[in-house]
């Protein structure tokens, strides 16, 4: 009863009933819904606080910005369901309002995000040269996942959001994690119409998801920057469920010197026994590799998986 009655007292309100069915379409920083609704950013705070203690929305701070993101399903999913039959009835002409007012947002996502990629067109270009396609990276590591569905996805370092925007489909939630506020940013632009996605801030040593919660773990291009590669490894596994997955795109061992210093590369590529030996330490069998040869720097793949049965698996027999 409790949790009914601050439900209704936090949706007593018609902004924060605004607010409410715009984080259903997005996840959005305060200062975006202050620009949805044309008010303040301090009142807009108040009304997301109001929401956040009865459980129907969560905040997260990402370097200065602060982003807010529906809470829990099992208070939002009620309330959404009640939502729409009363829409149906009697469409709100606020929604028509808001609806455009956010299609705003996201086209200056888009913008910033173009913006960001044209200032760095040359550096990306510059790496991605020296080694395969990046689609036949990309090909190679979809024939290793397979086609069939991988249920809980995290990706690691997620950057752009791109391997979430190819694996996403595949999974029934996924949630991408980056230190930088930047490129959070970024993925956001690119996956704002995913419903199943989540982004979030957070350190690849300490990944915001409980023991064995995930059924595939993801670490694209990330590896050679990690000060203790083991310790990255350690905790993707940590996260994976029996039988879950975790896969590895990163160079083979390579001399590009200047990669350290130009590109902030910690690690000039890894060999297949030293992968394999982190795999062992975590608990996982290394079960696959792919080498794609190309260009000066060679891309492999590595694939461990952790023992046991996967519990979907077993759930569906």
């Amino acid at each position: 009863m409790t949790l009914a009655l601050d439900i209704f007292r936090a949706l007593a309100d018609a902004t924060r009933l605004r607010i409410f069915s715009l984080l259903r379409s997005m996840e959005l920083s305060v200062g975006e819904l202050a620009q949805v609704l044309g008010q303040s950013q301090p009142r807009v705070s108040r009304h997301v606080k109001i929401l956040c203690d009865a459980g129907l929305a969560e905040r997260r701070k990402e370097g200065s910005w602060v982003f807010v993101a529906l809470g829990k399903q099992a208070a939002t999913a009620p309330v959404a369901a009640a939502l729409d039959q009363w829409h149906a009835a009697q469409p709100d002409h606020w929604a028509v309002a808001d609806a455009a007012r956010l299609a705003a947002v996201r086209a200056d996502r888009a913008a910033s995000a173009a913006s960001w990629f044209e200032g760095h067109a040359d550096e990306w270009d510059a790496i991605r040269s020296l080694h395969v396609a990046e689609e036949q990276v990309e090909h190679a590591m979809a024939a290793v996942l397979g086609e069939g569905p991988i249920g809980q996805l995290i990706d690691i370092g997620t950057g752009t959001g791109r391997m979430l925007e190819l694996f996403g489909d595949q999974a029934e939630t996924a949630l991408g994690i980056d230190r930088s506020s930047e490129m959070l940013r970024l993925a956001r632009a690119k996956l704002h119409d995913r419903a199943n996605t989540e982004l979030r801030q957070a350190d690849l040593y300490a990944l915001p998801m409980g023991d064995g919660a995930a059924d595939v773990a993801i670490l694209h291009h990330v590896l050679h920057f990690a000060q203790q590669p083991g310790a990255a490894i350690a905790e993707a596994a940590r996260v994976l469920g029996p039988g879950g997955r975790l896969l590895i795109a990163d160079f083979a061992p390579h001399d590009r010197e200047e990669l350290r210093a130009k590109d902030a590369h910690t690690r000039l590529g890894f060999a297949d026994e030293q992968i394999a030996a982190w795999f062992a330490n975590a608990g996982l069998q290394l079960a696959r590799t792919e080498t794609l040869k190309g260009g000066e720097l060679t891309v492999t793949l590595w694939l461990g998986a952790k023992p046991g049965a996967r519990l979907r698996e077993v759930k569906a027999a």
